[in-house]
């Protein structure tokens, strides 16, 4: 059904949008308008500890810079802050989120590792005030996503140009995806229709790893090795295919004209682009530290009773020698980046409002800003 916002007393409310009973959000999917940040401010959470939680799917270099961010936010605006590891264990993390309820904890920021098995748990916790960020899956009071499909098609807009110009027009390519995570499943579809416009190239392994991080990108690639040891492109996020490159290493298969490109623009990925002669030859920039400093800010708001975005775009950079410089400035202080409105723009987008007031209408949809 159609959702239309309107003003009442200076609250958002919701005309003419499904929500379903028993406190279950908004779960017909639609289209947010841009977020309002002279929205006027509603009731504060009650009872709640002014404490940030970020419940980690694990120790990738990516989710620790996002934890960097979240942590700076916490420390500016005065609240406790403290990390629950979950070390890729979905039990162990439904467990985190429960005792999170129980302590009356304000506020929590979250890296699903199953997200079916722990949305009801995340619901009690939104349903209690709290405020739940995101990243990626729902249900969360604010959800953080990246334009999936463009940030994809970058890496594979990169990778295409280079096998045109480097390798003739030739390339056996791997894929390490995410299929299983509905949510990121656009960016390896972009890169599948990308490769499609060359004849010259073959994918001759598109698997998802065991585990999204290094260890579980070094050991797909040994097994990949075993049947293709001749690999010229791996494309797929940083953590995997960094653990790709050791593999490669390992086996004495990497070359300097191989074409390594991961998303999210991790630190080693960056070390590895600097270097001359790595396979490693782009990153897609999606800058944690500064997203996790931007919800670490909307936590506190919360808090204080102001309404916050429901959703935020992570924007895709590609990282190039012209301006890594400029990204590690950026991302090793992301208080200054937020501070600033056009250093802002360039890496996040928000959209909707939500309140404490309003917190029913929390987002429970598979939310992206490209869906039509």
């Amino acid at each position: 059904m159609k959702l239309r916002l309107c003003a009442l007393a200076s609250l958002l409310c919701l005309a003419g949008a499904s929500l379903a009973a028993g406190g279950e959000g908004l779960t017909t999917p639609v289209k947010l308008p841009a977020y309002d940040a002279a929205r006027a401010a509603c009731r504060a959470p009650i009872g709640l500890q002014k404490k940030l939680v970020f419940v980690q799917d694990n120790r990738r270099e990516f989710m620790q810079a996002a934890g960097r961010g979240l942590e700076a936010a916490a420390r500016a605006r005065g609240l406790d802050y403290s990390v629950a590891f979950a070390n890729n264990d979905p039990a162990l993390m439904i467990k985190q989120v429960g005792g999170i309820a129980t302590d009356k904890t304000g506020a929590m920021v979250v890296a699903p590792i199953d997200p079916p098995s722990l949305a009801p748990a995340l619901k009690k916790v939104i349903g209690a005030g709290a405020y739940v960020g995101a990243i990626v899956p729902p249900p969360a009071t604010t959800v953080l996503n990246a334009p999936q499909y463009l940030t994809g098609k970058v890496l594979a807009d990169a990778a295409a140009n280079y096998i045109r110009a480097r390798l003739g027009g030739k390339a056996k390519v791997v894929l390490l995806t995410h299929d299983g995570l509905q949510f990121l499943a656009p960016r390896f579809t972009a890169m599948r229709d990308t490769l499609r416009t060359l004849p010259g190239v073959t994918i001759v392994a598109d698997i998802s790893p065991a585990t999204v991080d290094k260890d579980g990108g070094y050991r797909t690639m040994k097994t990949i090795l075993l049947a293709q040891p001749n690999i010229d492109v791996v494309l797929g996020a940083d953590t995997v295919v960094l653990g790709a490159l050791a593999a490669l290493r390992e086996a004495g298969k990497a070359r300097p004209d191989q074409f390594l490109g991961g998303i999210d623009g991790e630190q080693e990925a960056v070390v590895e682009i600097k270097k001359g002669g790595s396979p490693y030859k782009a990153s897609i920039s999606l800058a944690s530290s500064i997203f996790g400093y931007a919800m670490g800010q909307h936590a506190a708001d919360w808090l204080e009773g102001k309404s916050i975005p429901q959703a935020m775009d992570i924007l895709p950079m590609a990282l190039t020698s012209s301006n890594i410089g400029d990204y590690e400035r950026d991302t090793a202080n992301p208080g200054a980046v937020y501070a600033d409105p056009v250093r802002r723009a360039a890496y996040l987008k928000m959209y909707g409002n939500i309140c404490f007031d309003t917190r029913d209408n929390y987002i429970n949809f598979p939310w992206s800003s490209e869906a039509r």
